[in-house]
């Protein structure tokens, strides 16, 4: 088994040594993503074991930093078109996750979400055929030139039969009502099990808005009802999720939130880290991976 092995590092010297030493690892072995974890450590640990078929890129960065972040994230996905094609595979066709960090999120998240869509729109991804689960979130690379960087998974023997693109219409909207172009979630077989892949989820509703914009408490509730509905979709829920990355734009909201999940979801396995969402107004955002 293979699989993704994820550092979060605070900013500290920690980071830059742990940068060098993986550096030299190959491609999809290791990412490396500047977010404090929340847990009183300089540097967290997420494993995510996988078939050995599974292709795991990370750090995908654009050649040409002196983009802007819209021309970044379009030469991104170039770059990962390239990558994949090189194993005879497609984003279209084959990617089925990605994880997107931005660099002052609140500056440079418009204009990700502008070089996706454009790219996207060029090899026939729209809101009639499909998008990607995906998670934009506050993340730092070691040179502060990169204002994007992104980590990716793709099967190349995935059955396109089984796959399904999860909506919660009861709760949520096609992000695409707002311009952005990924999909809540994304289900799929494989090998004998099903793997549910919940994008980065907060508390929104069904008409695009951020409910309680003022209350961290509401918010996680709201993210959980959320990811419940999506969960329940493709007949999952809470008691398969593997793993759950929680991210919270406050550090001071940590306890609070903390204590609400472990309350609703004593069993759950999960990791908090300080990690800005892309809305100024929502305080706290979920992710999480269901096998069965």
């Amino acid at each position: 088994m293979a699989g993704l092995r994820r550092y979060f590092l605070s900013d500290s010297p920690l980071r830059s040594r742990l940068e060098a030493i993986y550096r030299t690892l190959p491609q999809r072995t290791v990412s490396l993503v500047g977010q404090a974890p929340l847990g009183g450590s300089q540097v967290a640990e997420w494993d995510f074991e996988s078939p050995d078929s599974w292709r795991w890129h990370t750090g995908i960065i654009a050649d040409d930093l002196n983009l802007d972040a819209e021309g970044q994230m379009r030469q991104i996905f170039e770059k990962y078109e390239r990558l994949l094609a090189a194993e005879f595979m497609t984003i279209a066709d084959h990617c089925l996750r990605t994880w997107i960090f931005v660099r002052d999120i609140d500056n440079n998240y418009a204009g990700v979400v502008r070089g996706r869509r454009d790219f996207f729109h060029t090899i026939g991804l729209t809101p009639e055929t499909h998008f990607i689960a995906s998670t934009g979130i506050a993340g730092t690379h070691a040179d502060p030139r990169v204002l994007v960087m992104m980590d990716a998974l793709a099967i190349p023997d995935v059955d396109p039969a089984s796959i399904r693109y999860l909506k919660g219409s009861s709760h949520l909207n096609p992000t695409a009502d707002y311009g952005v172009t990924f999909e809540r979630g994304t289900s799929f077989s494989y090998d004998g099990l099903r793997y549910t892949l919940i994008s980065g989820t907060a508390s929104i509703d069904n008409h695009g808005q951020v409910l309680y914009p003022e209350s961290v408490e509401k918010q996680t509730l709201r993210m959980l009802e959320n990811i419940r509905v999506l969960l329940a979709e493709d007949g999952a829920d809470f008691r398969f999720v593997r793993s759950a990355l929680v991210y919270l734009r406050h550090p001071e909201d940590a306890a609070t939130v903390r204590t609400i999940i472990d309350r609703e979801l004593p069993c759950l396995d999960y990791l908090l880290l300080h990690a800005p969402v892309c809305r100024p107004t929502w305080l706290v955002e979920m992710e999480c991976i269901a096998v069965r």
